[in-house]
């Protein structure tokens, strides 16, 4: 059973309800009907003509006042909940559904700035990020073939405390959505001091900042990606390794890098990429890439269906 049958098991076994705010796209339509048809989870379709407009006024009302501070109006927060995805996202803060999924039209900024401002910040890791979750066809590397890669979708240059917090974060998520002892690598284009540099150097100290965190945490850095993923080249490199080049989660030094990546790997290893899924956040939701294909949103929900098993 590969990583995507397990997690569609999983997704099974506790029935969520997952809202999907872009009933225009016939991608979402498909994978809605998928999603309902296989029981991953119970969908909500919201478009424009769909939305109960007694509790929309209650969301306007309220997003008013968590927003008013920063200086939004009334009339701002009714020109905002024209779009399905605020709607949505406060289904999702209020518990009349579990997680949303969207991106599919939306940008990753108007998903991921809609979910900070509706369901908040968890201050256990004081930092919104986004990872995915990569299943490699015939590769014994990561988890035989399945890593997660982090951040790949939000924050561009990561401060040392948030690359930190990414790892943290990251790992937590591969450990209660894919029940895997997480083992994590800070990339970087340098194995324990083979190069110097100011990039390398906040590498460094996100790693010791995520240790103060998480002192049991498997985890290790500066590594190259082959330092981290290949034992053989792990033995020759970086031989005291607590990881032993066989990294599961890696976690990339910006988002250029970690962006780059995560499609050099989905396109040219044929690699299904789930996510982004958003991390960091009270409630769980993801974002989609606005290419993505119709098993990217059915395997987005049902990793999010999971999120709110946890």
């Amino acid at each position: 059973m590969n990583t995507i049958e397990k997690i569609h098991l999983r997704a099974k076994r506790q029935l969520k309800t997952i809202a999907l705010p872009e009933a225009q796209d016939k991608r979402v339509l498909e994978a809605a009907g998928i999603i309902s048809k296989n029981g991953l989870a119970k969908v909500v379709l919201l478009d424009k003509k769909n939305i109960d407009k007694n509790l929309e006024e209650k969301y306007i009302q309220q997003y008013y006042e968590l927003r008013k501070v920063r200086g939004i109006t009334l009339d701002d927060a009714r020109k905002i909940f024209q779009d399905p995805l605020f709607y949505a996202a406060m289904m999702t803060r209020e518990g009349l559904v579990d997680g949303f999924v969207a991106g599919a039209v939306h940008t990753t900024a108007d998903v991921v700035r809609t979910a900070m401002h509706c369901l908040g910040i968890d201050d256990t890791y004081g930092t919104v990020s986004s990872c995915f979750i990569m299943e490699v066809p015939d590769c014994a590397y990561g988890e035989n073939g399945t890593f997660v890669y982090a951040d790949c979708g939000i924050i561009p240059d990561p401060t040392p405390s948030q690359l930190a917090r990414i790892a943290v974060s990251a790992a937590d998520m591969a450990k209660k959505v894919l029940e895997i002892t997480p083992r994590v690598a800070f990339l970087s284009y340098s194995t324990k001091g083979s190069a110097k540099g100011e990039l390398i150097d906040k590498v460094r100290e996100a790693l010791d900042l995520a240790r103060q965190m998480q002192p049991a945490l498997l985890i290790d850095g500066e590594l190259q990606a082959d330092a981290a993923i290949v034992p053989e080249v792990a033995n020759i490199k970086c031989p005291d390794s607590p990881i032993q080049g066989k990294a599961n989660v890696l976690i990339f030094p910006g988002l250029e890098s970690g962006n780059i990546s995560y499609k050099l790997t989905q396109r040219l290893a044929k690699a299904s990429a789930i996510g982004p899924l958003v991390i960091g956040l009270k409630k769980p939701c993801s974002d989609l890439s606005r290419g993505c294909g119709v098993d990217e949103i059915v395997n987005c929900a049902a990793v999010t269906a999971i999120r709110a098993q946890i």
